[in-house]
């Protein structure tokens, strides 16, 4: 087989995956109250780094390192949206610049603009010189922009219907979800936060939404150090005051903390001080905690912009099951999905399983190449900040980064990984099309793994005496590519044909995009 080979249509439509949403004409926004003069400019541009660790007065050390060392050597032929585990329409947002321009937007009307902060729940790691807190996050305005062409634009990111054609209630997230995109990044601005004991975060049937306890002190103000990139996006970590927090190094307690942003009502997250030994798990959202279907992108887009977000099947009670019968289990959801669609996101967990801190793809992650990487840089991230803690690791197999970044975690951090536990998406659902790769699990001692079907797979295992394998699910891995679409093997993904088996794929997919 060759590219040659398909059919005329699919090599027409494969310069539609990397299509994008910009360049439209836009309605010039009203001129609105000035912004927060709590949010104010930075004097001076700061060089950025991913996340750095910082004194109250002073930077301590980079805990993520060079990011160019993280994304180096990537190659490969598996199509982005298909590697991260993200859709085609979570690319190539359109940045500050771009959408001020389309908007026509003068200095002055930008000055006007309220200034806005996302938030992203945060976690705290006990060190010698007590505890440091990660603040991470976006600085942005959002323009005023008509219905009419909100509606325009939403039209862009749906297959086979219109905003107009949804209930009220979807018209209005897919409205919501769109004027989230089209957003002015604001760089080189100071943020201050308000941190005090938080009495509740997350659902999982017991007081408090579980996994930590309200602490009696920890009342501050932070000035976090650095400006924000030129993306907007501020991320480190913070030494704080005790004032009150019990020592991570005396407690197995995860005290809770509501981490208020100044001059922005809505820029108000929940962060977790966790203590240095324990049990965390990592959860990935898409097609694990929530029905997405990324693998069928019409289903997918349907699912993201429109339809209100609906668990997996009773993954909800899995997870309060772990929440309540596992003392102090650190919950951290960690998603690929690009800041600027994420507060569905982070509402859908708050309101729908334990509380706990975030991950989300950072603005300047925002190249192929770097989202093919992203999860592995953020799981790093957590397990340097953590090197005593144990990790349970949870997603699904249509993310290929999944595939080889968990096992990669296994091999990294010796005795760190307890389970990695993955929903085999094909053999539940006959719309995932796409293989995935069990390869890197072939070095791995196999009672540390599960590739499972249904929640109820994993309703009585002991995840914390290490029990990952369920005996009656049947374990079918050959460490190749398995569930391969047209009846092809396992040796036709290996060698030269790989390349042809993933552009088929992809073309594949693109004709979904265009005819559905």
């Amino acid at each position: 087989m060759s590219l040659h080979t398909l059919p005329t249509i699919l090599l027409a439509l494969l310069p539609l995956v990397t299509a994008t949403a910009v360049g439209r004409d836009i309605l010039r926004p009203a001129v609105v109250a000035q912004d927060h003069p709590l949010i104010t400019p930075s004097p001076a541009t700061s060089e950025w780094s991913p996340t750095k660790t910082f004194k109250r007065r002073g930077i301590i050390s980079d805990i993520a390192g060079d990011v160019n060392s993280v994304l180096s050597d990537l190659g490969s032929d598996i199509p982005s949206y298909v590697a991260s585990g993200i859709p085609n329409f979570f690319q190539d947002f359109p940045m500050g610049d771009e959408v001020r321009s389309s908007l026509g937007l003068d200095d002055d009307q930008v000055r006007a603009l309220p200034t806005q902060v996302l938030n992203i729940p945060g976690y705290g790691n006990w060190t010698e010189r007590g505890w440091n807190l990660r603040f991470h996050g976006n600085v942005y305005k959002q323009p005023n922009i008509s219905q009419s062409k909100l509606d325009d634009l939403a039209n862009i990111f749906l297959i086979d219907t219109s905003v107009q054609s949804l209930p009220p209630p979807q018209a209005s997230q897919a409205r919501n979800l769109t004027a989230g995109i089209f957003v002015l990044q604001q760089g080189n601005q100071n943020v201050t936060f308000n941190i005090a004991p938080a009495p509740t975060a997350g659902a999982s049937g017991e007081q408090g939404g579980g996994g930590a306890v309200t602490p009696s002190g920890g009342n501050q103000t932070i000035d976090f150090p650095d400006p924000t990139t030129l993306q907007g996006d501020f991320d480190g970590f913070v030494q704080i005051d005790d004032n009150g927090l019990s020592a991570g190094n005396s407690t197995s307690n995860i005290q809770r903390m509501n981490v208020y942003t100044q001059g922005d009502i809505n820029g108000n997250a929940t962060a977790y001080l966790v203590p240095e030994s324990g049990l965390t798990v990592i959860s990935d959202i898409d097609d694990i905690l929530r029905v997405t279907k990324i693998y069928q992108p019409k289903e997918g887009l349907l699912n993201s912009f429109a339809r209100p977000f609906t668990p997996w099947m009773n993954m909800p009670e899995i997870y309060a099951n772990w929440s309540r019968s596992i003392p102090n289990f650190h919950f951290h959801y960690l998603t690929t999905t690009p800041e600027q669609v994420t507060r569905n996101y982070m509402d859908f967990i708050y309101k729908t399983y334990p509380g706990g801190s975030f991950d989300t793809r950072p603005l300047n992650f925002s190249d192929i190449s770097a989202t093919l990487r992203i999860r592995k840089f953020l799981l790093e991230k957590v397990f340097q900040t953590y090197p005593k803690r144990k990790f349970v690791l949870v997603a699904d197999t249509s993310n290929s980064d999944v595939m080889s970044a968990y096992p990669e975690m296994a091999k990294e951090f010796p005795g760190q990984v307890q389970c990695i536990l993955l929903r085999n998406t094909s053999s539940t659902d006959p719309g995932d099309k796409f293989p995935y790769d069990t390869s890197g699990f072939k070095e791995l001692d196999n009672s540390t793994y599960m590739f499972f079907n249904v929640p109820d797979d994993l309703t009585n295992l002991d995840i914390a005496a290490g029990q990952c394998v369920n005996s009656t699910v049947r374990q079918i891995v050959t460490f190749s590519t398995q569930g391969l679409p047209f009846g092809l093997s396992k040796s036709a993904a290996a060698g030269s044909a790989a390349p042809v088996v993933w552009a088929v794929m992809a073309g594949l997919g693109t004709l979904i995009w265009a005819a559905l």
